[in-house]
C-alpha cells in the first residue's frame, strides 16, 4: 500500500494498525490471506496488531474491552478508529475485485446487505469457524 491510502494528518511512513482476533481461526486465516496479498507487509502502511495484546490495548485506550472483540478495529496514525466492516474498507482497492465491490457499496441497500452479512459473520464466526489452533503470540506485530 502506497501512501494514496492516507487520510488528513498521517504522515507518510505511520501504519495503520488493524486489530483482528487472535484467537478466531476465520480471523487469523482473513490475516494470512492479506498478508499473501501484500498487505501488512513493511512499507505496506498496515501493520496486524491481535487484539489479545498490549499494544492494541494501548492503541484503543479506552475504547478496548477485555475478552473478545466482537468486531475489527482499524487505528489511523490520527488517531481514528474504524471499526467493523469500515475497518476493512480502506484495504479493499487492494484486494481481486476490491474496485468492483467499493463501487458496488455506493448503493445503499448493498451496503446494507454487507454491514449485516459482516455483523452475522462475526456474532456466529467461533461457532462456524472455530478458535485458531495455534495462539498468536501477544506480542507479534505482524
Amino acid at each position: 500500500m502506497g501512501t494514496d491510502h492516507l487520510g488528513k494528518g498521517q504522515l507518510p511512513g505511520q501504519a495503520c494498525l488493524l486489530l483482528y482476533d487472535g484467537e478466531c481461526r476465520f480471523c487469523v486465516s482473513i490475516k494470512g490471506r492479506l498478508s499473501q496479498l501484500g498487505i501488512g507487509r513493511a512499507g505496506s502502511g498496515v501493520r496486524f496488531i491481535p487484539y489479545q495484546s498490549e499494544e492494541a490495548k494501548i492503541a484503543l485506550g479506552r475504547d478496548y474491552r477485555p475478552g473478545r472483540p466482537d468486531r475489527a478495529f482499524l487505528v489511523q496514525p490520527s488517531g481514528g478508529i474504524l471499526q467493523g466492516l469500515d475497518a476493512f474498507l480502506p484495504l479493499v482497492h487492494h484486494l481481486p475485485g476490491g474496485k468492483s465491490l467499493l463501487w458496488w457499496l455506493r448503493f445503499h441497500f448493498v451496503r446494507r446487505l454487507v454491514d449485516w452479512s459482516y455483523r452475522m459473520l462475526a456474532r456466529h464466526r467461533y461457532r462456524l469457524f472455530g478458535e485458531s489452533k495455534f495462539p498468536v503470540d501477544k506480542t507479534d506485530g505482524s
